[in-house]
């Protein structure tokens, strides 16, 4: 009897030991799982902070494009863009500043030409919003108005460059200014941004086709052209006293001198 008790407790021993390490090893699992959770959980806060980051500070999706500046038009153009970053633009350039309504596209490249940042934005964006891009528009060589039919909520043009953004509280939009503003791509770098027009598209739309001259003002193919002067034309009312008596006939019958 004795020797069957014996027998049992070192069974139940060997249960107990197996038991133990089956805690110690499961102890050990969720330890070593919690702290790969926790190193993964990491490793993905800090990817999604740098693409973040990346995304929010980058200028990686700038568009660009290589327009030749001093393309000058008196008519609308039908540009690649939406707004325009480049290209043929009317003589006048749009006064640097801050508009209530949209202005016409060929004045603001001009406007562009001479080293401005123009920022459009949708007429239905937050007045919250629309006072962020006021208030980045308020320095020198900077444009902003609204567009109608823009890509995305906020667009930032510059000569060549363009970003398109659906926020204005983007923190692209200051690093897009700080780098294109007057950057190395301006063809007229240096020229004014004021002193031009500051009218909007309601005000002056730029026409379709150039304006045709005032058929009143057209000279007379049948008259002498319009820069010969009166005294070039001879007299023919001078008074017979005027010719030299010698000139006249003699009187008939009468021998000549």
């Amino acid at each position: 009897m004795t020797k069957e008790k014996a027998q049992a407790r070192r069974e139940h021993l060997t249960r107990m030991r197996e038991e133990q390490k089956r805690k110690e090893r499961r102890a050990a699992f969720l330890m070593w799982g919690a702290g790969g959770a926790v190193v993964v959980l990491l490793v993905a806060v800090v990817a999604f902070y740098m693409v973040n980051e990346r995304a929010t500070n980058s200028l990686d999706n700038v568009v660009t494009a290589k327009y030749a500046g001093s393309q000058h038009t008196q008519t609308k153009v039908t540009y690649k863009e939406t707004p325009p970053m480049g290209g043929e633009h009317h003589p006048a350039w749009q006064n640097c500043g801050i508009y209530e309504q949209p202005i016409n596209n060929e004045n603001a490249v001009h406007a562009m030409e001479h080293g401005a940042v123009w920022i459009t934005y949708r007429p239905d964006l937050p007045k919250a919003e629309v006072d962020t891009l006021r208030e980045l528009a308020s320095k020198e060589y900077m444009l902003l108005s609204p567009y109608p039919g823009l890509p995305s909520k906020v667009v930032a043009s510059s000569w060549n460059h363009q970003l398109k953004l659906e926020s204005a509280n983007d923190g692209r939009l200051p690093k897009f200014i700080q780098k294109y503003k007057n950057g190395p791509d301006t063809p007229e770098l240096g020229a004014s941004c004021s002193g031009g027009v500051g009218t909007t598209t309601a005000e002056a739309p730029i026409p379709d086709v150039a304006p045709s001259q005032d058929p009143s003002a057209a000279p007379d193919a049948s008259a002498a052209p319009s820069d010969a002067p009166a005294t070039d034309a001879p007299a023919t009312d001078a008074p017979a006293t005027d010719a030299p008596a010698t000139d006249a006939p003699a009187p008939s019958g009468t021998p000549a001198p």
